[in-house]
């Protein structure tokens, strides 16, 4: 039953400008209407939503340090305000990765087997800041994610941070008491650690900070080592994600890992949306293991694979992973860095990618990008505690995922990434409204 008004938020773009309108749609009878409808059931329900968030890496915090006043509270506000974006959690990595200055560690020698150097010097300079900042404009602490792109040099194989290699067997200990001893720098400063993953893209020999586990070893350090760790320092409460990375090898990797004996150590799967869609693979997890979260932990447009400026399609892209992801079980979303130089880093290994908020280091202009404007047709409509209802839509041309919000609201995001309008009749029970999505357009539908 539609309740008071139906509202209908659109955005594209008229070359590089944005056009954003909104208004409010009449309501109808159905009639008894058969084509272009957007069903909407309510009392079909699927998964909870827990919220949106970025990543705060070194890189990020570097450019935010060159960012005036006026334009770090313009950036954060779009970002953490309910008004706005309502990011709620961040993602922020262990030591170095490559979207930092660098290669840093907190503990670099070997012969520090009790960690009495550890220190945070690169953590406290660069990304401390801009956690303070992002919990300042949203008003409360935000829920932290924490991953490792690999372990110190002198644990490892290669003896490299870079180029893959594996954790040596000797130090499985150390690592996971080394991972423990990072929440607890955070907790003991009163930040919000939630979460943690294993570690980032396991499969991947970078040319970057990067360390390979089979899901064998990954088993194998969750359940002898990772999990005691926690158990050891009192902190079962940690939520623990495997895989996190692309979603092509995502339910091979939980079954792998996922028994009897670790299914209660496992919170969920994080994923990544490099190598494609897959969005079956998140419906196979979920149908498998029911009881596990799905996190996309990281996006971005890499400019090695897409132009850096094509951004109305790097956009959509966004819209069109979100949406599946979504559809298919998905529970809470990070974006990758929040905010980049114009190039798309600093990066020490020259990988560059973009963020929804460039800054121009020389002009000194901070830049909204195209994904912002997507990104906030889900962000801002789609609150924490959301749950994904039953939707049916009359063509493939159409892309849509529908929720209802704890307040009771519905609403539904709509992807157009034809040249042409679609007629779109959204129907609730015994009502309907009737809205015109233009070519190359995201929108959402409102209904209080």
């Amino acid at each position: 039953m539609v309740k008071n008004r139906i509202n209908y938020v659109s955005t594209w773009y008229e070359g590089n400008k944005r056009c954003r309108q909104e208004k409010q749609m009449e309501i109808m009878p159905d009639g008894g209407e058969e084509n272009s409808l957007l069903n909407l059931y309510p009392s079909v329900t699927y998964q909870t939503f827990e919220g949106f968030g970025g990543a705060l890496t070194e890189s990020a915090g570097y450019i935010y340090g060159q960012m005036n006043g006026e334009q770090r509270e313009e950036m954060m506000r779009e970002y953490f305000t309910a008004d706005h974006m309502g990011y709620r959690m961040v993602r922020i990595p262990i030591d170095s990765c490559d979207f930092s200055l660098g290669h840093y560690e907190a503990v670099e020698s070997a012969r520090d087997s009790g960690f009495t150097g550890f220190q945070l010097g690169r953590v406290e300079k660069s990304i401390l800041p801009l956690l303070d900042d992002a919990q300042k404009a949203y008003g409360d602490r935000v829920e932290i994610m924490l991953t490792p792109w690999s372990p110190p040099a002198y644990m490892k194989t290669n003896g490299d941070r870079n180029k893959g290699g594996e954790l040596k067997p000797e130090y499985k200990k150390t690592w996971a008491d080394y991972i423990c001893r990072y929440i607890r720098e955070y907790r003991n400063r009163g930040y919000l650690v939630k979460r943690i993953s294993l570690q980032n893209e396991p499969k991947a020999v970078q040319t970057w900070d990067s360390c390979v586990y089979t899901a064998s070893q990954e088993k194998e350090f969750l359940r002898d080592y990772m999990w005691p760790a926690l158990q050891e320092n009192k902190l079962t409460d940690i939520e623990v994600f495997i895989w996190d990375h692309n979603k092509e090898r995502a339910y091979e990797r939980a079954c792998e890992i996922i028994d009897e004996i670790t299914d209660h150590m496992v919170t969920g799967i994080a994923f990544h949306w490099y190598s494609g869609d897959h969005f079956e693979a998140l419906s196979m997890i979920h149908d498998k293991f029911p009881d596990k979260k799905l996190i996309l932990s990281e996006a971005c447009i890499e400019y090695c694979k897409f132009a850096a400026d094509d951004f109305l399609k790097n956009a959509q892209k966004y819209a069109h992973d979100m949406i599946g992801n979504m559809n298919h079980g998905m529970n809470a979303f990070y974006d990758w860095n929040i905010v980049l130089d114009e190039k798309g880093g600093p990066n020490h290994v020259g990988n560059f990618c973009d963020a929804p908020f460039l800054f121009d280091t020389e002009k000194k202009e901070l830049i909204r990008r195209n994904t912002a404007d997507y990104l906030w047709h889900f962000t801002h409509f789609i609150k924490p505690g959301a749950v994904r209802i039953g939707s049916t839509v009359y063509t493939d041309e159409l892309e849509e995922t529908a929720f209802c919000n704890p307040d009771g609201g519905i609403v539904a995001v709509l992807l157009n990434r034809t040249d042409h309008e679609l007629k779109v009749n959204v129907r609730l029970g015994e009502h309907m409204a009737q809205i015109v999505i233009g070519p190359d357009t995201i929108g959402t539908v409102e209904i209080a």
